[in-house]
């Protein structure tokens, strides 16, 4: 069965990496940090959230997929402190229920020191 890479946007300064990867009627999607459209990280949590989803649901859309599609969501935090806020913000972005499946973890670190999310997943592309 071929993979079908989806590579990142021209503007964002990616690690050697495919923001996404198809094989069959799963996608897999990279850890997607809060980017913006200009490849800057804002400052403030609910900011990299919302850039977050607008990164995941443009991947999942090239995919011909939307956030219903979403098997298992995987949230890296750096601060404990922002897993009430990821919880609302999660809510209204992914949902309504059911969620998909999902793990968050508080992590010491991330690889550039503004990052405080990091949103991983896997969709079903079987429609």
């Amino acid at each position: 069965m071929p993979i079908q890479h989806f590579a990142p946007p021209p503007h964002v300064k990616a690690p050697p990496l495919s923001f996404a990867a198809r094989v069959g009627d799963l996608l897999f999607v990279s850890g997607i940090p809060g980017f913006d459209a200009s490849g800057a990280l804002p400052d403030g949590f609910e900011a990299q959230f919302a850039n977050v989803v607008v990164n995941i649901t443009r991947v999942l859309g090239e995919a011909g997929a939307g956030v219903r599609d979403l098997v298992k969501v995987n949230v890296l935090l750096t601060r404990a402190s922002d897993v009430a806020a990821m919880n609302a913000l999660y809510a209204g972005a992914f949902g309504p229920p059911p969620y998909p499946a999902r793990t968050t973890c508080v992590v010491q670190a991330l690889p550039n020191p503004k990052m405080l999310i990091e949103i991983e997943a896997v969709a079903s592309l079987s429609k």
